[in-house]
C-alpha cells in the first residue's frame, strides 16, 4: 500500500525499477506510434522499435518540436487536424478536442485521468470527498478539463468556475466552501483581494495547485499568509502533467508516465546532468504518442531525491524559453546553428552567441570554451559565416566558464 502522503506506490520505486519499466514501455510506444500515427509511420520509417530500449537510443530519435507539429497539422488540416500525430479518431475514444494557441489541435482521449493531473492535485494536498473550486478555462484550450478529470479520479468534486467574474466566483467560494482552489496563481490572488474588499472571508480555502504561469516565493508567502498553502505543477497541452511540487518545496518531481531528458537548445543531444536545457518529453500516452516532443522550456535536473520519499528525478521547474532564434541584421539566427559550427569543432565544449550593438547596426560575438588559438579563431569564424550567412568575431573563454542558463544565442542589443 502506498503511504498516505503518496498518490500510489509507483512514487517511491526504487530509480532502477522505475528506469528499467520506462525502458520496456519505450519500445512498445515506439512501435504503437510507427503502426498507429501516420506522422511518426514517416518519421520513423525504417526504425527497429526493439532497439529503442535505452536512453542512448531514444536520444538518436529526432526531436519533434512545437513549430514542426504545428507545420504538420497546418499542412493536413484537410486530411488530418491531428497532422497525423494522434493514433486516434472522433469518436467514443476521443470525447474532446482542444486548440492551444498557434491554432495546435490537442486530442483529449477517454480514458480516466487521461492528463494525468491525478498525482498533482494529491501532491498539493488535496483529497476524497473534497470540493475543488477549478478556476482554469473551460474553453478552447484543455487546462479546466485536464484538471477536473484528475480531480474526478481522485473521487474529488468540481465547481467549474472557470475564469473571469471575480464576484460569482467569491460567492460560490463563500457558499459552497471548497476545500482549495486550482487555477493560475495571479488569479488566486485577485479573487482573495475581492474577498478581503467585499468583507467576505473564506476560511475553507486553504490550499491550491497553481499553474499556467510563474509563481514567485513572493506570491507563495502572500498567500500563506492569508492561510493557503499552493503548490505548482509543470503540465502542458500536448502531453499533461510533466512534473509537479510537493510539501518539500525542492523543485518538481517528475510524472511517472513521461520519459524526460534534458538536450541543448537548438539539437536533440542530452546535456550533463545539472546543465540547463530543453525539456524533451517521451510520453507514453496511447492516443497521442509524442515521441521526443521538445517543449521549448528549459529546465534543469537538480540532484538527489525528494525528501517526501518520492524517487523520481527533479527538475528545476521553468526556467525560460529555449527557442532564441534571433533577427540579426535581417535574417533568422537559430540555436540549431550554433549547434551546428560547435559540433564541427571535437575541441569546442560548449558556445555562446551574443548579440550586441543598436537595432540596425547588429553585431554578433561567439564566445567559445575551448583552448583558443588564432587559427582556430579563424576557422570557427568561417563556420559561422558558412552556416549563418552572417560575421562573428570569436572570443575563447576558460572552459565550465559560461553560465549554466541554457542560453545559447544572448540578444544583448539595446532597443531604444
Amino acid at each position: 500500500m502506498p503511504h498516505p502522503s503518496h498518490h500510489d506506490a509507483l512514487e517511491t520505486r526504487e530509480p532502477a525499477q522505475r528506469e528499467a519499466a520506462l525502458m520496456a514501455a519505450l519500445p512498445k510506444q515506439v512501435a504503437h506510434a510507427q503502426k498507429n500515427a501516420p506522422a511518426f509511420a514517416s518519421s520513423l520509417s525504417g526504425l527497429d522499435p526493439l532497439q529503442v530500449n535505452s536512453r542512448r537510443a531514444l536520444a538518436q530519435l529526432p526531436v519533434i518540436r512545437k513549430y514542426e507539429l504545428l507545420a504538420q497539422q497546418q499542412a493536413m488540416r484537410a486530411s488530418n487536424v491531428f497532422g497525423g500525430f494522434a493514433a486516434t479518431g472522433f469518436g467514443k475514444a476521443m470525447p474532446r478536442v482542444f486548440a492551444s494557441p498557434g491554432t495546435i489541435y490537442e486530442p483529449e482521449g477517454a480514458r480516466a485521468d487521461y492528463w494525468r493531473m491525478a498525482r498533482a492535485i494529491y501532491a498539493a494536498g488535496f483529497r476524497e470527498g473534497e470540493l475543488i473550486h477549478n478556476c482554469f478555462s473551460y474553453h478552447f484550450t484543455p487546462a479546466g478539463s485536464m484538471m477536473e478529470t484528475g480531480a474526478h479520479a481522485l473521487g474529488c468534486t468540481v465547481f467549474a468556475g472557470g475564469t473571469g467574474q471575480t464576484e460569482q466566483q467569491v460567492q460560490a467560494m463563500a457558499e459552497l466552501k471548497p476545500a482549495g482552489y486550482i487555477g493560475t496563481p495571479s488569479f488566486l490572488k485577485i479573487i482573495v483581494e475581492k474577498a478581503a474588499e467585499l468583507g467576505v472571508t473564506l476560511p475553507s480555502v486553504t490550499k491550491a495547485l497553481v499553474s499556467g504561469e510563474a509563481f514567485p516565493p513572493s506570491l507563495r508567502e502572500w498567500l500563506a499568509e492569508r492561510g493557503i498553502a499552493a503548490y505548482q505543477c509543470y503540465a502542458t497541452a500536448d502531453l499533461g502533467l510533466i512534473a509537479y511540487e510537493t510539501q518539500a518545496r525542492e523543485g518538481l518531481v517528475l510524472d511517472e508516465g513521461v520519459i524526460v531528458e534534458i538536450v541543448r537548445p537548438g539539437t536533440g543531444d542530452p546535456v550533463p546532468e545539472g546543465e540547463v536545457g530543453e525539456l524533451v518529453v517521451t510520453t507514453l500516452n496511447p492516443d497521442y504518442p509524442l515521441i521526443r516532443f521538445g517543449t521549448g522550456d528549459l529546465s534543469a535536473v537538480l540532484p538527489g531525491t525528494c525528501p517526501t520519499g518520492r524517487t523520481n528525478t527533479r527538475i528545476k521547474g521553468w526556467m525560460g524559453r529555449a527557442d532564441q532564434t534571433t533577427k540579426v541584421r535581417g535574417m533568422f539566427v537559430h540555436p540549431g546553428q550554433v549547434a551546428e559550427v560547435v559540433k564541427r569543432f571535437p575541441e569546442v565544449a560548449r558556445a555562446r552567441l551574443v548579440v550586441t550593438g543598436e537595432m540596425a547596426n547588429d553585431q554578433m560575438a561567439l564566445k567559445v570554451e575551448a583552448p583558443g588559438s588564432e587559427a582556430l579563431a579563424q576557422k570557427i569564424g568561417d563556420a559561422v559565416r558558412d552556416i549563418t550567412k552572417l560575421r562573428a568575431d570569436v572570443s575563447f573563454v576558460t572552459v565550465g566558464s559560461l553560465p549554466n542558463d541554457g542560453k545559447v544565442i544572448e540578444d544583448a542589443r539595446t532597443y531604444q
